[in-house]
């Protein structure tokens, strides 16, 4: 019983989780948060005698500055512990144009789209979230997420679809709601784009609460792979609701000049999500690794920017014409046109 007491101690589990973001969290200047003064706001409201639910709403209020969609705390509160979850991330701008049914019919208003335009079915992959379809001149792949699924099937899956390749003049990659994943798998993806070998991105990760406390520098690179690769243009489409592994996928492939980003900025959370533990039973999570572009720059809290911005919106489901699948054939075809002359 005493080290049940204890591990519910709130001053105990205030200090734990207050240290560890001290130690680990890289990006407390970039998202304007002074976590000294965090803890000399917060601090005097704790006390041994508060109640679990009083802990978390000031362990809540605490970290909801920070803006991190990785910033994460579920706890079981109550005699019937029931289950709470809180996140620091603002809801993306998609995700409050569209409801999750909307966004549903949006996709369908894409193929529908595709489909006006030439496109024809859907062929079945080896991997369940990539989705392939093609026109005579011109490929669609839409990714739903980067895990979930081997590598080997990832790669079959690219093995099928790069026999297109050779009879194609332009290409569609389509990330627009895509919660992330692996590194690994984004830059198998991204290899049979790439024309040469190219830095995709840099990482480090934050090791102790001095500024300049993180790791050695990784680099990570885009490589050729596979019998073929694909290196006419390119439009990657994207949107605020565009997380982590998928931002890294955009962070790589903008490397790439044959490349253009349609649509809206990524989302800005990259890190893999470090899941910690509280003293009391709590599990918590937040980003601890710094991304930084082939060119040094840092685009957490603001995402992946696109070349050229377009929004979808409520009005494309009445219209039932997806804009960005429009942009996308457009510039592909006046590219091709371009070549051609």
């Amino acid at each position: 019983m005493g080290c049940y007491l204890t591990n519910r101690d709130p001053e105990k589990n205030f200090e734990a989780l207050w240290k560890t973001f001290h130690r680990r969290y890289p990006f407390f200047q970039l998202r304007n948060v002074d976590w000294c003064k965090q803890y000399k706001i917060y601090r005097p409201r704790i006390s041994s005698a508060m109640s679990d639910e009083a802990l978390f709403e000031v362990l809540c209020e605490m970290l909801d500055p920070l803006d991190d969609g990785h910033v994460e705390i579920t706890a079981r509160l109550g005699q019937r512990k029931v289950k709470k979850h809180f996140t620091a991330e603002k809801e993306p701008r998609f995700y409050r144009e569209l409801t999750e049914r909307q966004i549903k019919r949006l996709f369908e208003v894409a193929r529908s789209t595709l489909t006006a335009n030439g496109f024809g079915p859907y062929s079945k992959t080896k991997a369940w979230m990539i989705r392939y379809c093609r026109s005579r001149e011109f490929g669609y792949m839409r990714i739903l997420e980067l895990e979930g699924v081997s590598k080997k099937r990832v790669s079959m899956a690219l093995d099928e679809i790069s026999r297109d390749f050779p009879s194609l003049k332009g290409f569609i990659i389509d990330i627009r709601d895509n919660p992330g994943g692996e590194d690994s798998i984004a830059l198998m993806i991204g290899n049979r784009f790439a024309d040469r070998v190219r830095v995709a991105f840099h990482r480090r990760s934050k090791i102790g609460p001095g500024a300049e406390d993180f790791t050695p520098l990784r680099t990570w690179q885009l490589t050729q792979q596979g019998n073929v690769q694909f290196t006419c243009p390119i439009i990657l489409l994207t949107c605020d609701a565009v997380f982590s592994g998928a931002e890294c996928f955009a962070l790589a492939l903008r490397e790439l000049p044959h490349v253009t980003i349609l649509g809206e900025h990524t989302n800005g959370i990259f890190s893999y999500q470090l899941e910690k533990k509280l003293p009391n039973g709590w599990d918590y999570s937040l980003s601890y690794q710094e991304y930084l572009s082939a060119d040094m720059v840092c685009y957490e809290g603001r995402g992946v920017p696109a070349d050229i911005g377009l929004l979808n919106t409520k009005a494309d489901l009445d219209t039932g014409v997806d804009p960005l699948i429009i942009r996308a054939l457009k510039i592909l075809s006046q590219q091709d046109s371009r070549v051609s002359v």
